[in-house]
């Protein structure tokens, strides 16, 4: 038998809805921004007004835990990530930090969604927690760490496309809208 391909999975805008803390930030400061707002890795670039990033990062690091469990899930990805749970090995690697992770590790319970691993790193510098799990591609939103991740580990990125992440990318990005592409490619490629 050979031996399973290992996913390196980032969390948030990835199996979490990309667009799932916006109602919240929304209902915070009483905006109505949406995702198509969103045109950086950044909240704070769609707001209409300046915000204090000082107190917006207070305000998130304190509510942090509330946001994540509240999160929703991506389209389709429970379904995919069921199906590959029994072929492939799932190795979640996310930003958060520590300090929420029971509040995931729930999340991923209340929400039927499998893992192998999750490992919160507090930093979105995944290049070496995805090398030392050696993992085979890896699922992103977040398009410069898509792009590192890639040409540093030599392997494919699903990189999930949103407003914030349109910059180009390299062959080994491989850019999809959803879930679904997401499985097309791997079983192109994986099978």
């Amino acid at each position: 038998m050979s031996k399973k391909a290992r996913f390196g999975i980032d969390i948030d805008g990835t199996v979490t809805c990309p667009a799932t803390l916006i109602p919240h930030i929304n209902a915070q400061y009483n905006v109505n921004i949406t995702l198509d707002d969103v045109v950086e890795y950044d909240f704070l670039s769609a707001f209409p007004h300046p915000v204090d990033r000082t107190e917006f990062a207070h305000w998130f690091t304190t509510n942090e835990p509330r946001l994540y469990a509240a999160s929703e899930l991506a389209d389709n990805a429970h379904a995919i990530l069921n199906d590959w749970k029994s072929r492939y090995e799932l190795f979640y690697i996310s930003a958060r930090g520590e300090n929420v992770l029971d509040i995931t590790k729930n999340w991923f319970h209340e929400h039927a969604v499998p893992y192998d691993h999750i490992e919160l790193i507090g930093s979105h510098d995944k290049l070496s927690t995805a090398k030392h799990h050696c993992v085979d591609a890896f699922f992103e939103d977040k398009h410069d760490n898509a792009v590192m991740l890639a040409e540093e580990l030599d392997i494919p990125v699903i990189l999930f496309d949103t407003p914030y992440n349109r910059l180009a990318t390299p062959n080994k990005v491989i850019r999809v809208n959803n879930w679904i592409e997401a499985n097309d490619w791997i079983r192109k490629n994986f099978e």
